[in-house]
């Protein structure tokens, strides 16, 4: 590798510093033939799904209570969540122009194909864990998706 094509350590500290302050999980620059890509592994989180509910029924925090300071209660997942089982892009159809897998509604069996999830230019397929029926999708074609986030609910 000629000298002037080394990785600069420094940039690479700035990349992972703009990473941590911007809240990002990743950063990928690429100048000629040098590509650099700084990923920040993010613990999982557990997502709430509930059910709509009128906009009247949310209680606001009592007003002695401080949101910044206040306990966090884990969130629970609903039962039949899929979860992403690693971070990408979700598609929804095998192309643009192509119908989708499933839809809320549609019946599906243990192995059936749900979506895919783009990682490092390699198509995962997402197949049902169980049967039963599509209830709700979380995710939107093309979608980024982190590990963990839910995208679809099999009742």
């Amino acid at each position: 590798m000629p000298k002037n094509d080394a990785i600069d350590p420094e940039l690479v500290r700035e990349l992972a510093n703009l990473v941590t302050e911007t809240g990002l999980s990743e950063i990928e620059v690429e100048k000629g033939d040098l590509r650099i890509r700084v990923v920040r592994r993010l613990e999982p989180v557990s997502v709430q799904v509930a059910a709509p509910a009128p906009i009247a029924a949310v209680a606001p925090p009592p007003a002695s209570a401080s949101s910044a300071l206040a306990p966090v209660e884990p969130a629970r997942v609903q039962p039949g969540t899929v979860p992403s089982p690693m971070v990408g892009t979700a598609y929804l159809r095998p192309s643009p122009d192509a119908k989708a897998f499933v839809d809320v509604g549609s019946k599906v069996e243990v192995g059936d194909k749900l979506l895919l999830i783009e990682a490092m230019k390699t198509f995962n397929e997402i197949v049902a864990p169980r049967a039963g029926t599509i209830s709700a999708i979380f995710v939107e074609d093309g979608q980024p998706v982190e590990f963990g986030e839910s995208l679809l609910v099999i009742t």
